[in-house]
C-alpha cells in the first residue's frame, strides 16, 4: 500500500522538525538569541528564553499531532 500524503503533511512535518530543533537549541544554549539578534530584552534574567522554550515545545507538540492526524486521514482515504 502506497500512502500519498499531501502538502499539508509535509509543511506540518517540516515545521515540527524546525521547532523541535530550535526548542533543543534554546534549552541547551539560551544565549543564542542574544548572540543572533544582539538584544537582551529581559535584562539577563532568562525569563524570555524560558518563555520561548515553552512556546517552541507547545508548537512542536501541536505540529506533530497535526501531521500525524493528516497521515492517518490519508491512510483512511486510501484503505
Amino acid at each position: 500500500m502506497v500512502r500519498k500524503v499531501g502538502t499539508r503533511f509535509w509543511i506540518e512535518s517540516v515545521l515540527a522538525a524546525v521547532t523541535s530543533i530550535l526548542f533543543l537549541v534554546t534549552l541547551v544554549w539560551r544565549e543564542w538569541i542574544e548572540a543572533v539578534f544582539k538584544v537582551d530584552p529581559d535584562g539577563g534574567d532568562g525569563s524570555l528564553e524560558w518563555a520561548i522554550v515553552g512556546v517552541l515545545f507547545a508548537a512542536s507538540a501541536t505540529l506533530s499531532v497535526m501531521a500525524r492526524a493528516e497521515w492517518r486521514r490519508r491512510a483512511a482515504l486510501v484503505s
